[in-house]
């Protein structure tokens, strides 16, 4: 009996070639993916730099405190120029007081003696609502009220408006300097506490020639103050000692805004900057500000004349005053750069 071979599946076949085409398959797999891996690289996620305080951003305020000069010294050839200017006219005595804030350089002739304030006197009085405002004591957008005890004359238009009018503090202190509104002054004066503790808030600052003795206009130069008194003062506000940088700004941008421009202003060029307040009753003249010079030198000035009645002497004297000083200034060596 002849056995009969054994039949070959037919799946085997089948079942090698399907199993060689899945080898096949992935091998190209394999391949195309290399390939693709190679040309298209998986994108690397990058950190984000760590912050730095160069990277956060930073409000400049308008103008920037200088640091403070580590020692003083008297600008004797300036004094010897203001000197020369003055003896010309010995029947009116100019107080005057300046610093350079860069060199701690120093003009003082007859500076700390107290002479009447006129309206300069509005100066302390803007300071001192301001420390009101940065201690919480005051706010800028407050609505003051016009009463009858604070209304007077001479300087500023508030006084014609009707007893019980309101209007903002910040548009208050900004009329008191601007436009040098008494009426207005006498308002803040009220505000702070009255003239007593204005004139203690004057003394912890140590300004010891500044006082309040009357309400404004006080046309007979009661009120007192000196030159060192100012340029202290606002040497104080410009580094920072006394006043927030926001409420510092303020202040500068007020006083950058005074109206009345004929004594400091007209001895500096139009390319310089001047934050300042007059000051002027018939027996006295001045003005103190704070001088941007284009090179970036800084420097703080107040030039007061004792004079006879309305004399526009004192007022030209004043101007030579401010065109000495900072012709001076200007051929100083600039400022270096403060390092981080």
């Amino acid at each position: 009996m002849v056995k009969k071979a054994p039949k070959k599946s037919v799946f085997l076949p089948f079942f090698g070639i399907f199993l060689q085409l899945v080898i096949i398959g992935i091998g190209i797999s394999v391949i195309t993916g290399t390939s693709i891996a190679f040309f298209r690289p998986e994108p690397v996620v990058v950190a984000p730099p760590e912050t730095t305080p160069t990277d956060t951003p930073k409000t400049t305020p308008t103008t920037s405190p200088l640091p403070e000069p580590a020692t003083k010294t008297e600008l004797t050839e300036l004094t010897t120029k203001i000197n020369a200017l003055t003896k010309s006219q010995p029947d009116i005595t100019v107080e005057t007081y300046l610093t350079d804030l860069d060199s701690g350089g120093y003009v003082n002739i007859k500076g700390s003696e107290a002479i009447a304030s006129a309206s300069m006197i509005k100066i302390p009085v803007l300071v001192a609502f301001l420390q009101d405002v940065d201690a919480g004591k005051a706010r800028l957008d407050e609505q003051l009220v016009l009463s009858k005890d604070v209304i007077v004359g001479e300087s500023g238009g508030l006084q014609y408006e009707p007893v019980g009018t309101k209007i903002s503090a910040l548009e208050t202190i900004t009329l008191m300097i601007i436009i040098s509104d008494n009426t207005a002054t006498n308002m803040i004066i009220k505000r702070i506490g009255g003239i007593e503790e204005a004139n203690q808030r004057f003394l912890s600052w140590d300004l010891t020639s500044t006082v309040i003795r009357n309400p404004l206009p006080d046309l007979t130069g009661t009120n007192t103050t000196s030159p060192e008194d100012l340029v202290n003062l606002l040497s104080m506000v410009e580094q920072g000692k006394i006043l927030s940088p926001r409420s510092r700004d303020r202040l500068m941008d007020i006083m950058h805004r005074t109206k009345t421009n004929t004594l400091l202003p007209q001895g500096i060029p139009p390319d310089a900057r001047i934050a300042h307040k007059t000051g002027d009753i018939k027996s006295v003249v001045g003005d103190a500000g704070i001088i941007d010079m284009p090179n970036g030198k800084r420097y703080i000035i107040s030039a007061i004349a004792k004079r006879p009645s309305n004399d526009q002497r004192a007022n030209e004297l004043i101007r030579q005053i401010s065109r000495t000083v900072y012709t001076h200034l200007q051929d100083m060596p600039k400022p270096k750069p403060v390092a981080n």
